[in-house]
């Protein structure tokens, strides 16, 4: 749909098209381009795959099929990289033989462009080259993809979008913007903890980590402890907390590395298992513009697969990748010690707030999407700040448990804790039955936010088969209201954090009266709520 026919949209705000702030890369004339023909490239790998749509664009044109455009070769980066279809599966980067494949869902957009960075080039907050992507050539459905062939190691990446900007019917696709894709494995920003970038900006641009087509790093055949969790005795950590203060006499406070100067210490606790509390990417500064605090806890994600670089000695160098190496390092040195390793993660809401937040990232790849929203485009605000995430639409419950697979597989974390887990169990913005399954169901009456009986992310999570091995504890309510200890869907896999349990043994410990009886039903297990559910439950104190 052209700038001029989507200005007739009813919520569509006019801005400059995409395609007039981009420019085609590398030498020659415009493109010209037909559409992909799938069976021409099936059983190929992706290299093969985008070789082979330029080959039988060239062949129909020898053949004299005049009647479409056949695609030339285009090129980015002054020509030492080509640009070819890509796919659209997996969502990401990914890093093949010859060149990496990104895709990226955005239902909404009308065009999109792959934005590449140096990081030199991001620190002046510069775009070092766009790659447009052609909408017959690097779009599958509502899945856009292209692919790099050549060297891209120390390069960084991101996207923009374009389309209707409305937010007054929950649309905020702005061609302004490079929004970080939500698949990245490192996100890279600011260098150093609670220091601004430069001109004092708490939010400058950011990009993901382009990966490298082989591991740097060595697990030592490491392998997962699998303790009963009858057995686990569990310390809550916050890591940057934990040896920041010049007490801990370690040579890098404040970091992954620093914490596994004091694992032998926690071993001779006893602990045999860490709970680390959020440790995603997200912004402790986001605060500064209107207060002097900063977010110390980081319940604020910004990105799920993305280690909070900030949290580590290397920081941003190598565009991120010793970040990550450096948390697998704790990971590893933990299991060595007989410690396994859980994540606090808030699948709840995100950093970027209600409508007067931030465009990082879902919101500018597809909001209607990521966010659970009222008609008029109003966020639902079930996690208390400021935005919901849309949990079980299809797209957003296949992304959580991609990123959770991610976590165990590629980081060898033991299991999750699941903060206000009870949104997790709300339907999705424009749930109804063909929307989840695919059919209407007489007498479906669901509106957004219901708690569901069976909610379908829980379902998937539940039956998968690496995640239904490892350890699932959900804080079992949430900021709307919704309680559910003693209730919370397990299918014999989940345990919950007992939040009276945690209460009732504070209070009993203060002397207050009273306390007597419940403090002797928590130390029976709490009967009065799971002597009927056959779900597993964790009595954790906080």
């Amino acid at each position: 749909m052209t700038m001029m026919a989507m200005a007739k949209a009813p919520c569509l705000c006019a801005r400059p098209s995409l395609a007039a702030r981009t420019r085609r890369p590398g030498p020659g004339p415009a493109p010209r381009l037909r559409r992909w023909r799938p069976n021409a490239t099936a059983g190929k790998g992706v290299g093969e795959v985008c070789a082979a749509v330029v080959e039988v664009a060239t062949k129909a044109e020898d053949e004299g099929e005049e009647d479409e455009p056949v695609a030339e070769d285009r090129y980015a980066l002054g020509g030492a990289c080509r640009v070819l279809a890509g796919m659209p599966t997996p969502l990401g980067a990914t890093a093949l033989a010859g060149g990496v494949n990104f895709a990226v869902y955005s239902g909404g957009a009308t065009a999109a462009a792959l934005c590449l960075f140096t990081p030199e080039d991001l620190k002046a907050d510069r775009v070092t080259e766009e790659v447009p992507l052609d909408p017959l050539m690097n779009r599958t459905g509502n899945v856009w993809h292209v692919f790099i062939e050549g060297e891209l190691q120390d390069m960084l990446y991101g996207y923009r979008f374009d389309g209707t900007f409305a937010p007054h019917c929950g649309h905020y696709l702005d061609v302004s913007n490079v929004v970080v894709d939500p698949y990245a494995k490192a996100v890279i920003s600011r260098g150093e903890y609670g220091v601004p970038a430069r001109g004092n900006n708490c939010w400058p641009q950011m990009a993901g980590m382009i990966p490298l087509p082989y591991s740097t790093f060595d697990w030592e055949g490491d392998l997962p402890l699998r303790y009963p969790q009858k057995d686990l005795v569990i310390y809550e950590m916050h890591l940057r907390g934990f040896t920041k203060h010049d007490s801990s006499n370690v040579e890098h406070p404040g970091t992954f590395i620093g914490a596994v100067s004091k694992l032998d210490y926690l071993k001779e606790l006893g602990v045999n298992c860490i709970e680390l509390m959020p440790c995603h990417e997200f912004n402790e500064l986001e605060y500064s513009t209107s207060s002097s605090k900063m977010n110390f806890w980081g319940y604020s994600t910004i990105n799920f697969f993305s280690p909070m670089t900030r949290y580590t000695s290397g920081g941003i160098k190598n565009c991120g990748r010793d970040a990550i190496n450096e948390f697998k390092t704790f990971v590893r040195e933990a299991h060595k010690r007989g410690i396994e390793v859980i994540l606090d993660v808030v699948f709840n809401h995100t950093a970027e707030g209600n409508e007067n937040g931030p465009i990082l990232s879902f919101r500018g790849v597809d909001n209607t999407t990521y966010y659970m929203l009222a008609p008029k485009g109003e966020f639902y605000n079930y996690s208390g700040c400021g935005n919901t995430f849309n949990c079980n639409h299809p797209v957003v419950r296949q992304f959580i448990v991609d990123c959770l697979r991610y976590w165990v597989t590629e980081m060898h974390v033991d299991g999750f804790r699941f903060d206000l887990a009870s949104i997790m169990t709300r339907g999705s913005s424009l749930w109804d039955p063909v929307n989840v399954y695919g059919a209407p169901i007489e007498g479906d009456m669901i509106t957004t936010g219901t708690p569901l009986v069976t909610p379908p992310l829980i379902d998937m999570i539940s039956n998968d088969p690496i995640l239904g091995g490892v350890k699932l504890v959900a804080e079992a309510w949430d900021a709307g209201g919704l309680y559910q200890v003693g209730q919370f869907p397990h299918w014999n896999v989940w345990s919950e954090w007992n939040g009276k349990y945690r209460d009732i043994v504070r209070q009993f410990i203060k002397g207050t009266d009273g306390f007597a009886g419940g403090f002797a039903e928590c130390l029976c297990g709490s009967p009065h709520l799971y002597q009927v559910s056959c779900g597993n439950t964790c009595k954790w104190v906080e």
